[in-house]
């Protein structure tokens, strides 16, 4: 059953429907994980607005997911490349 929860991220509150514990834990770690990055940001570049501020969040957010979406992509290259050497080899012995 999807539960109401509230998160704050960047002093702003904002609900957000949880399909179970498990989705409810993602996105409370998700905020805690955008606040952390926008507090370093903060500290690193004071003086910039909010929006430049969340824009570089995402932006190293994006690399990171990109980043591991490619590895991923190399992995499972890796395990079919095994699996067709794995059935040639089981076919010819």
């Amino acid at each position: 059953m999807a539960q109401k929860i509230t998160v704050r991220i960047a002093e702003r509150d904002y609900a957000f429907n949880a399909a179970d514990a498990e989705q409810e834990e993602l996105i409370r770690q998700a905020a805690n994980a955008i606040n952390r990055r926008l507090s370093g940001y903060l500290a690193k570049y004071p003086g910039k607005n909010m929006v430049d501020i969340m824009s570089f969040v995402a932006l190293n957010e994006t690399i990171g997911s990109l980043n591991l979406q490619r590895k991923l992509e190399a992995l499972q290259n890796d395990l079919k490349a095994l699996q067709e050497e794995t059935d040639s080899y089981l076919d010819n012995n």
